[in-house]
């Protein structure tokens, strides 16, 4: 059992999971529409990271990697193909529960992160199903609401930096074990020195737009957290840049992501 929650990307899918449930909530979604929305997502993310083990199990195990359960054995290839199975089944039934348009938009970003699976993370558009899945998340959590509205495009394009600057931090740490293995995305091209800056300038990037773009003058609170995630990856780019390490951006550019959380949080009904 270890084995097969390990499998699923636990982190990642936690992650998105809890910034959908604060964006649920940011925008006034009810206990019980908030609860079945996030459980659109939550389900949707683990059958991503269940597939995406499941195909990369041979490649794996070539590269002899001990964090993989399916190459180590810790889990079954037969129990995480059906995980991968129900939890898309599961997906789909919750996501069809928030509306015909709201159902479409989030299948939509999860048939684009299993695209990502099957082919694209291989390629130098590894990037693009982070953009578009994470771009239109928020519009699957506000078309979820009764009134069933978009979300103003600067929090779509928001989302979407902030996406694929989580693609380049989430490379980060295995680059090494990812070439060895022949995967061969757009992070891995550029390396482990550079990989680190653009994911960390991608996410404060989404920062930036989540303070000057909305109407209105930006609240002092929002340029506080803005002028220490600039602080903060600023110094995570220095260092970086010397040392050639990727812990330190890492860290940082999820420190920046936690900031845009907050940010969210801040804007409350603007978000729809």
């Amino acid at each position: 059992m270890t084995g097969l929650l390990t499998a699923c990307h636990p982190l990642p899918a936690a992650a998105v999971t809890a910034f959908t449930a604060t964006l649920a909530a940011a925008v006034g979604h009810s206990l019980p529409g908030g609860t079945v929305t996030v459980c659109a997502v939550a389900a949707g993310q683990l059958s991503v990271g269940w597939c995406n083990d499941r195909i990369d199990l041979r490649r794996d195990r070539k590269a002899q990697r001990r964090d993989k359960p399916l190459a180590t054995g810790q889990a079954r290839p037969g129990a995480v193909t059906v995980a991968a199975a129900s939890a898309l089944a599961l997906c789909i039934l919750l996501s069809t529960a928030c509306g015909p348009l709201a159902a479409c938009t989030h299948l939509g970003g999860v048939a684009t992160a299993w695209w990502y699976n099957l082919h694209l993370k291989r390629t130098a558009a590894s990037w693009l199903p982070y953009a578009f899945a994470f771009g239109t998340l928020p519009a699957f959590v506000t078309l979820a609401l009764p009134s069933g509205s978009w979300p103003p495009l600067w929090l779509m394009a928001a989302a979407a930096l902030l996406g694929t600057g989580a693609h380049f931090a989430n490379v980060l740490p295995d680059i090494d074990q990812d070439l060895a293995a022949g995967v061969t995305g757009l992070p891995q091209r550029l390396g482990r020195r550079w990989t680190g800056p653009v994911a960390a300038l991608l996410v404060l990037a989404s920062s930036f737009v989540l303070v000057l773009a909305p109407p209105g003058p930006a609240p002092v609170s929002g340029w506080a957290v803005l002028g220490s995630t600039t602080l903060l990856c600023t110094v995570a780019l220095t260092r970086t840049l010397r040392a050639a390490d990727g812990k330190l951006a890492f860290r940082a550019t999820m420190a920046i992501a936690g900031a845009d959380v907050v940010q969210l949080l801040l804007h409350g009904t603007d978000l729809r």
